[in-house]
């Protein structure tokens, strides 16, 4: 039986990102990709021009018309937007509790636009992050999250912290800090998983988040455990961004992409 994963997150018109990514993402590991829209988006990897918010009624009863319909594996939530939307999407998640629900708390754009309303972030903590099997953050959200910085001598004890307030499993993404390698830290159980990469030199960074996240709910509907999801979807997000795209046409800007196409060989 083909495996389902419900992907509930905004749609990125360059595709790169939010339900797009997701779909190229699932789709490479065989998984049935099932989506819930929440936004519409105007948007390259070099802008954000534009977020229509589909209205709260139609978002949950896209969601609620899936988990009613098909045996689901996982859910991943990306850019949910308002507080309305976030409250509409924990309240029908919190009736399938026994479903993986990998949360990546969209709130910033890699061009640096906000993409929730601030409401949004108090009902994140309140709502959804305790619903979580895993909570993706990147460095930005986790300190907004904890409401103070890190640095990079602190990512264990800021994982530890955001699993301890949300009870959950924290994947704490290190690609911001200026190191090396790309270091992302899994704190589940009260045990500490370390996946490391080389930095790939691409500036390929729009829709690592939504790939990454939608991997590791792919894997978690194919019924791998937590970490094992997280170490293939770690080397997902490291093929799409070796083969990255790119575009550099006279009298257009220059734009670079992940590259989530079929093309690419292998789950990892």
């Amino acid at each position: 039986m083909t495996a389902l994963a419900l992907t509930i997150a905004g749609s990125d018109c360059s595709s790169g990102a939010g339900i797009q990514a997701d779909l190229k993402t699932m789709q490479h590991f065989h998984v049935h990709a099932l989506t819930a829209v929440t936004c519409v988006v105007s948007e390259t990897p070099l802008v954000v021009r534009r977020v229509h918010a589909v209205p709260v009624e139609v978002v949950a009863d896209q969601v609620e018309l899936l988990l009613e319909s098909y045996p689901i594996g996982a859910v991943k939530t990306g850019m949910l937007f308002s507080a309305a939307h976030v409250a509409a999407v924990a309240q029908l998640l919190h009736r399938y509790p026994a479903i993986p629900l990998v949360v990546d708390p969209v709130m910033i754009a890699s061009t640096g636009d906000p993409l929730i309303e601030d409401d949004a972030i108090a009902a994140y903590r309140e709502l959804l992050l305790p619903r979580a099997t895993v909570i993706t953050p990147n460095l930005p959200e986790a300190e907004c999250l904890l409401g103070q910085r890190i640095d990079a001598h602190e990512l264990e004890r800021a994982a530890a912290a955001l699993a301890t307030a949300f009870d959950t499993a924290i994947l704490l993404k290190g690609g911001h800090l200026e190191q090396e390698d790309c270091v992302d830290l899994l704190y589940h159980q009260g045990r500490v998983t370390r996946f490391s990469s080389p930095r790939w030199p691409t500036a390929a960074s729009h829709g690592t988040g939504c790939t990454l996240s939608a991997a590791i709910a792919a894997h978690l509907a194919l019924g791998e455990d937590l970490v094992a999801a997280c170490q293939l979807g770690k080397e997902w997000i490291n093929q799409t961004l070796r083969h990255s795209l790119s575009w550099n046409v006279a009298g257009f800007p220059r734009i670079d992409m992940l590259n989530q196409g079929t093309q690419l060989t292998g789950h990892g």
